[in-house]
C-alpha cells in the first residue's frame, strides 16, 4: 500500500488494484507509444479498436463464456438494464417473475411492471431483506417469458449461495457487485449483467453477457439505445462506448489472471468474509444483519444497536484510515465492502479495529 492511499470500503465507485491504477497512470499521456491517452482516441481507430477486443477476449476467457453468447459493453449503469431487460424479454409471454430481495431488485421489479404481469417469485421484505429465499420457496411461473434476480445486495449484505433452477425459464441476474469473485456457469444464464464499479473498472460501464437467441424480440416501441440487438450488430459501438473504462476493465482483467482468475477470487473472497464474520461474531458489541446462510462475501453490514456507538465506531475508523464503513441510509450501521480489490491486508487491520474498539466500549 502507497502511504497516502486508505483502506476504502466503499460500496461502489469502489477501490481498484494499486497495480492497475499505477499502469494507467504510466500510460495515460502516452499509450503504447500512441502520443495520446486512451481518454482522447477515436473508438473507431485501430490501436482503440485492438484494446477493445483484447478486452472481450479476456472476458471470455476467464469467465469461460461460451461462444453462443455475445458481450456487450454499454453504458447507462446497471440500472439501465432495469428497463432494457423488460424491453426485449418480455415480449414472449407479456410475464416474467422477479425474486425481490434488496433494494436494486425491488426497483427492477418495479420498472419491469411498466412492461407487463410481473410475478413475485419470492420476498425477504417480511425480515428487512436479512436472509435469501430456499430454491422450495420460489413460486415460479411456467408461463415467465424470464426469472430475474440480483445474486448480491450490498445495501442489506446478503448474497444468493445458488443458482435457481428455472426449468425452460431463462435466467437472468444482476451480478454487478459480485463479478467475478467466484467461477461461474455462463451457460446456466440468458443474460448475467454488471455495473463496472465494484469489481471490474471505473463507474460508467456495464457488461452485458446474453445468449444471442434472447435479442431481437423487443417490444416495439423499444428505444433504439436500448435494443440488444442493436448493441450486438454493432458490437457495442452503435455511439461512442465508455473507451477509458473499457480499457481499465482490461487491466483489471489481467490483474484478476495473475491472482489465479475467478478461482484465485474466490479463495479470496472467502479468506476475507470469513475473517470479518468470525470477528464480528465473536465481538460483545456487534451482530450482523444477514442471516448465517445467507450472509454475502462482498458486503458485510453489521451494527451494535446503537446509533451513538456505531456513530463513534465510524468517526473513529476514519481516524485509523479507513473510510466508508457508513452503513446505507436505509439500514443504519456500517458496511464493510470487500470486493476483489480489497487486500487481505486491509481486513486484518479492520479485524484489529474491531476487537480494540470492543476492548473499549463493550
Amino acid at each position: 500500500m502507497s502511504d497516502q492511499r486508505v483502506y476504502n470500503f466503499s460500496a461502489g465507485p469502489s477501490m481498484l488494484p494499486l497495480s492497475v491504477l499505477e499502469r494507467a497512470g504510466s500510460e495515460i499521456t502516452n499509450y503504447r507509444g500512441s502520443g495520446m491517452s486512451v481518454m482522447e482516441m477515436s473508438h473507431r481507430s485501430k490501436i482503440f479498436l485492438q484494446i477493445f477486443q483484447e478486452t472481450q477476449d479476456k472476458l471470455r476467457r476467464i469467465m469461460h463464456i461460451p461462444e453462443n453468447y455475445k458481450i456487450l459493453f454499454l453504458q447507462t449503469g446497471a440500472s439501465g438494464q432495469f428497463s432494457m431487460i423488460p424491453l426485449n424479454l418480455i415480449g414472449k409471454t407479456g410475464k416474467a417473475d422477479y425474486a425481490v430481495t434488496g433494494n436494486f431488485s425491488s426497483v427492477a421489479y418495479k420498472e419491469a411492471t411498466k412492461y407487463g404481469q410481473i410475478n413475485v417469485a419470492a420476498s425477504s421484505e417480511d425480515r428487512n431483506h436479512s436472509y435469501i429465499p430456499t430454491q422450495n420457496q420460489l413460486k415460479l411461473d411456467p408461463q415467465a417469458s424470464y426469472f430475474y434476480y440480483c445474486a448480491n445486495n450490498t445495501i442489506y449484505g446478503t448474497e444468493w449461495p445458488y443458482i435457481p433452477q428455472t426449468g425452460d425459464v431463462p435466467l437472468v441476474c444482476d451480478m454487478s457487485s459480485n463479478i467475478l469473485s467466484m467461477p461461474v456457469d455462463v451457460s446456466k444464464f440468458g443474460i448475467l449483467y454488471a455495473g463496472a464499479q465494484k469489481n471490474m473498472a471505473p463507474a460508467g460501464l456495464t457488461v452485458v453477457i446474453i445468449r444471442e437467441d434472447l435479442a431481437g424480440h423487443e417490444l416495439p416501441y423499444t428505444p433504439l439505445m436500448m435494443n440488444y440487438k442493436t448493441m450486438i450488430d454493432k458490437d457495442s459501438m452503435y455511439n461512442t462506448p465508455p473507451c477509458w473504462c473499457i480499457y481499465m476493465l482490461g487491466l483489471t482483467l489481467d490483474w484478476v489472471e495473475e491472482q489465479g482468475g475467478t478461482e484465485g477470487m474466490e479463495k479470496l473472497k472467502k479468506l476475507r468474509s470469513s475473517m470479518l464474520y468470525d470477528t464480528i461474531d465473536n465481538s460483545k458489541l456487534f451482530h450482523c444483519h444477514a442471516q448465517p446462510d445467507s450472509r454475502s462475501g462482498m458486503n458485510v453490514t453489521f451494527r451494535t444497536g446503537n446509533e451513538e456507538l456505531d456513530a463513534k465506531f465510524i468517526a473513529e475508523s476514519i481516524q485509523a484510515g479507513f473510510v466508508n464503513l457508513k452503513g446505507h441510509r436505509k439500514t443504519g450501521g456500517m458496511r464493510a465492502s470487500i470486493y476483489n480489490a480489497m487486500p487481505v491486508e486491509g481486513v486484518e487491520k479492520l479485524c484489529d479495529f474491531i476487537k480494540a474498539f470492543d476492548r473499549a466500549n463493550g
